[in-house]
């Protein structure tokens, strides 16, 4: 399960906006917004956070940790 600090970090790691986000997971930029000022697990869908997770996953984010145990991220090279 995703944290907001991993969602911040990620996109912050991509250089992403909240919106290339929001793009790429299929959601509104504001519901990425939403989500990252959240601590700890989000008040949101399992299927957000999945969109989320997966569109970071395929731009090279390896997400490690637990959220109650040094939730983080790991960059990976994309492979084409």
């Amino acid at each position: 399960m995703l944290v907001g600090v991993q969602i911040r970090a990620a996109r912050s790691a991509l250089n992403w906006s909240a919106e290339t986000l929001a793009l790429h997971a299929s959601i509104a930029a504001k519901t990425v917004r939403r989500i990252e000022a959240t601590e700890g697990i989000p008040q949101t869908t399992a299927l957000t956070l999945m969109a989320i997770q997966k569109a970071l996953e395929a731009a090279g984010i390896e997400f490690i940790g637990t959220p109650d145990d040094g939730p983080g991220i790991r960059i990976r090279p994309v492979r084409p």
